[in-house]
């Protein structure tokens, strides 16, 4: 362990979490999508804190609205369309994206809560882009219909919720920046 123990290992839950970490940690795929960060895990004490908590708790239910609203956008083109009513292609894929990039925010989020620095960068970097692109889009004319564009701001209200947890003081405290040398370090750790 070097410097202020942010070396420290992510611990493992138990049950279907744990068994996933260990897949997880055995094909090094936060190697793979955490890059020069893969192996920076914040303190222990920081990661177990009960505003930590707290915001992943609030983050998961959060994600879990945005699955509620992906899977209503497709419940919705499915009806319209068993009903004969013409529903544009462009319905269906943004639907169908919606639900693969809340699957990866899923994914964002059990990383970070484990403590790995690189997937709280990337969920907080993708709450911040994500409503961002999807607002444009849904202002291009005649692409979506009316409820189509309801659904793109509420998507929107809830990535920009989960980037106000990720923002807050204790969270951006609870995951300082990895110093460069200690980036380097972890990689050879991990290698």
């Amino acid at each position: 362990m070097t410097g202020a123990g942010l070396w420290h290992r992510a611990s493992s839950g138990a049950g279907l979490s744990a068994a996933a970490d260990r897949v997880w940690q055995r094909l090094q795929l936060d190697r793979l999508a955490g890059g020069r960060h893969s192996g920076y895990v914040i303190h222990e004490d920081m990661r177990q804190h009960p505003r930590t908590v707290r915001g992943f708790m609030g983050i998961r239910w959060l994600l879990f609205g945005e699955t509620v609203v992906g899977l209503t956008a497709i419940f919705i083109a499915a009806v319209l369309t068993s009903r004969g009513e013409h529903v544009p292609w462009a319905v269906w894929f943004r639907s169908t994206v919606v639900l693969f990039i809340t699957a990866s925010l899923y994914v964002f989020a059990w990383r970070a809560q484990l403590g790995y620095y690189w997937a709280y960068s990337r969920l907080r970097l993708f709450s911040r882009i994500f409503p961002i692109v999807t607002l444009i889009v849904a202002t291009i004319p005649g692409l979506y219909p009316g409820w189509m564009v309801v659904e793109q701001i509420v998507f929107s209200l809830l990535m920009i919720g989960i980037g106000d947890l990720l923002t807050s003081d204790h969270m951006r405290a609870a995951f300082p920046r990895p110093a460069k040398r200690e980036t380097r370090d972890a990689a050879d750790a991990v290698g």
